[in-house]
């Protein structure tokens, strides 16, 4: 029985290309000093052998690995890989590849996660999560760049920090309700974390008699039984699943959207456009936010002091909102 064949080494590439082992180091690496035909020479005979460079082993050479982590609350979430996807092609202008991590919305898993980016020589982790606070973050924070991107309970003075506008977003979405001529606004929601949290207080401070459900306890059925009884014709819900899920659940009843009950979500993700009738929104800069968390960490390992940053939110009007003008269909008010 025969041992797989031996993969081939730098000494190998060296031997064939007639170059020394030193040369053949600098030309993998694209330095200068190497003529354009030693560095062709090279990187033919490194074809030819199927010599692949260890990365690895770069890396531990340089100090640095190239590799920033991402820890996610929740792969689900299209909020959360929307700002990924904007980290990701920051990294990759910037020379790094990124590692996503999932803490399945789990605060001790979150944390083990956390834990397994160091051990595996991230130069820095972005926490896009609201669930991990400044005590789960400092020992990292002291060792290494860490950026939130969220709004935890709390933030290591350490850590860099991008969250978003969430009392501004709330106004909007109030306001829009308001003009549309809606007295009777419900909130909607399934966290007491602290964005949730203060969307759920700017809301209030516009509302004259304010109704909020709790989705993760027959919040959903409870406000559509107030719109059947004409308690509540506006929905404001924390986020786009939850405005989804409301949607989905009075066409099911006979409810109709917006002319019954106007509905506006916030994350402005993908889903919005997705759903009919399409769905009013918050907007987040995601794809903004990811990428200023990576310019973050890039400072950071730089040496620059952590800064804090607020996005600034937007509406996108949808036709779950606003109401028809067609003559005959006049809204329930």
């Amino acid at each position: 029985m025969t041992g797989s064949p031996r993969r081939p080494t730098i000494v190998d590439v060296a031997r064939t290309a007639g170059v020394s082992k030193s040369l053949v180091s600098a030309a993998l690496r694209g330095e200068t000093g190497v003529s354009a035909a030693s560095r062709a020479r090279i990187l033919a005979a490194a074809d030819d052998l199927g010599y692949r460079s260890n990365g690895w082993a770069q890396r531990l050479v340089s100090g640095r690995s190239d590799l920033v982590g991402v820890l996610l609350t929740d792969l689900r979430n299209a909020y959360q890989t929307e700002i990924v996807n904007g980290i990701e092609d920051a990294a990759h202008a910037a020379g790094f590849d990124v590692i996503l991590s999932h803490g399945r919305r789990d605060r001790d898993l979150l944390r083990t996660r956390l834990g397994g980016l160091v051990a595996l020589g991230v130069d820095a982790v972005i926490a896009v999560t609201g669930h991990l606070d400044a005590d789960d973050l400092s020992v990292v924070a002291g060792r290494l760049p860490v950026v939130v991107v969220g709004r935890p309970s709390s933030v290591p003075e350490a850590a860099g920090w991008i969250r978003n506008d969430d009392e501004t977003g709330a106004r909007l979405a109030v306001d829009h309700l308001h003009v549309q001529g809606h007295t009777r606004i419900a909130y909607a929601h399934a966290s007491s974390r602290p964005a949730s949290l203060a969307r759920r207080d700017a809301y209030r401070a516009l509302t004259t008699a304010p109704r909020e459900y709790d989705v993760r306890d027959t919040g959903v059925a409870r406000l559509l039984d107030d719109v059947a009884a004409g308690v509540v014709t506006a929905a404001f819900a924390a986020n786009d699943r939850i405005a989804a899920q409301i949607v989905a659940e009075a066409i099911d009843r006979g409810i109709r959207v917006p002319q019954d009950l106007a509905v506006v979500g916030y994350d402005n993700t993908e889903l919005a456009d997705l759903v009919r009738p399409g769905l009013t929104s918050i907007d987040q800069p995601r794809g903004d936010m990811g990428s200023s968390a990576m310019a973050q960490a890039l400072a950071l390992l730089d040496g620059a002091a952590p800064t804090r940053e607020v996005a600034a939110p937007t509406l996108v009007v949808r036709a779950s909102s606003e109401t028809p003008r067609a003559a005959g269909d006049a809204p329930t008010r």
